[in-house]
């Protein structure tokens, strides 16, 4: 994204993930049960692959392997100071599992996997339920005024910059009481080529808006990568600033999964292989998280679709001036809420009560 955005591409990822075929068309079915097939047809195809091919290598390696890894993400957390692990609901089956999503304004990375003038522009959490069926992503506003350990009051991106990913992960337990089990480097530039070797995003907009070059009417808007970024990256101009900003990196994401999961990808084993290549070089993972142990977590979301994904913003009471600097009020009582329901792994269930802070069918 320009101005704002999100640091260059992971292009040696791209580069190995060009080769794209046409899919066949998905059926007529409902299209839940339609994709639950589809995903199954293409699990079938991929496991096919796996036999001629080389076995487990052609996941862990291929594209387990092609993920970077950001060390030590964990080494300077106490132990005895952070948060209990997430209760599962009986008979859940596994444990539930919580991601720090976190996309940074610069790929130029430090000692700790991050610049030290760098903020993070996205920040997000992301639960993956106990039964593997459901998942809930929220978004922490960026300008978000919190206590930073060591620092005091200050925007929770600000933390990012003081301490890299362990003080932003120390933050966000601090503030939320989760526990927060693993740590994602999101490049969004990343992936918004995704958005070209996917032949292109559909997004609906509310109001007819501008940023650079192009014009977003209002409806449906099919993007291209380089419209995804100034899509992405505007603010101003949006009645909401960044609040809209937020819920459009929400719906991208969805609409790239959507794309993802569409009969054309599933059902194509070498376009769904050149698509996986182009986003596991957009992202990072702690170091603490092997290509075994994200295989089996992949598989273990095998029958989750977008449909299956809920969007959040954590409750905020509005805006206000901190000195110089225009900051975000969370709403701590309903936001203790909203944490509470993650810690027990119960968020899914208690959705309606958070409709206003849900991702809206019509972003701006």
């Amino acid at each position: 994204m320009r101005g704002d955005g999100i640091g260059s591409s992971g292009q040696d990822g791209r580069d190995r993930g060009q080769a794209h075929l046409s899919g066949t068309t998905g059926d007529a079915r409902p299209r839940r049960r339609g994709r639950r097939v589809l995903i199954s047809l293409g699990v079938l195809a991929l496991v096919l692959v796996v036999l001629v091919g080389g076995g487990f290598w052609f996941l862990a390696d291929r594209w387990a392997g092609n993920i970077d890894r950001v060390s030590d993400v964990f080494a300077d957390l106490q132990e005895e100071g952070r948060p209990a692990p997430a209760t599962p609901q009986q008979d859940a089956g596994e444990e539930p599992i919580t991601f720090l999503l976190v996309g940074s304004d610069t790929r130029s990375e430090g000692e700790q996997g991050v610049d030290p003038g760098g903020r993070s522009d996205a920040i997000m959490l992301a639960r993956l339920s106990a039964d593997r069926q459901h998942a809930q992503l929220i978004s922490i506003p960026r300008d978000s005024w919190v206590d930073i350990p060591g620092y005091g009051m200050n925007k929770i991106n600000a933390s990012y910059a003081f301490g890299g990913p362990s003080l932003l992960i120390q933050t966000v337990e601090q503030l939320t009481q989760v526990r927060i089990d693993h740590y994602v480097a999101i490049d969004f530039e990343g992936l918004i080529q995704v958005t070209d070797d996917l032949g292109g995003v559909d997004v609906v907009v509310a109001e007819t808006t501008r940023n650079g070059p192009y014009t977003f009417e209002a409806g449906l808007n099919h993007l291209d990568g380089d419209e995804a970024r100034w899509y992405l990256g505007q603010r101003y101009g949006l009645a909401g600033g960044d609040f809209d900003r937020v819920k459009r990196q929400q719906q991208y994401l969805r609409a790239m999964f959507d794309k993802l999961f569409s009969s054309d990808t599933f059902t194509s084993p070498p376009k769904l292989d050149a698509a996986m290549l182009a986003i596991t070089s957009a992202v990072g993972v702690d170091d603490a998280l092997g290509n075994a142990e994200l295989v089996s977590m992949a598989y273990s979301m095998r029958g989750v679709t977008p449909a299956d994904v809920e969007f959040f913003t954590a409750p905020v009471l509005g805006t206000g001036m901190e000195g110089a600097a225009s900051v975000v009020y969370l709403d701590d009582v309903a936001a203790d809420r909203m944490w509470g329901y993650l810690r027990s792994d119960s968020l899914g269930q208690n959705a309606d009560e958070f409709a206003d802070e849900a991702l809206p069918a019509v972003p701006r």
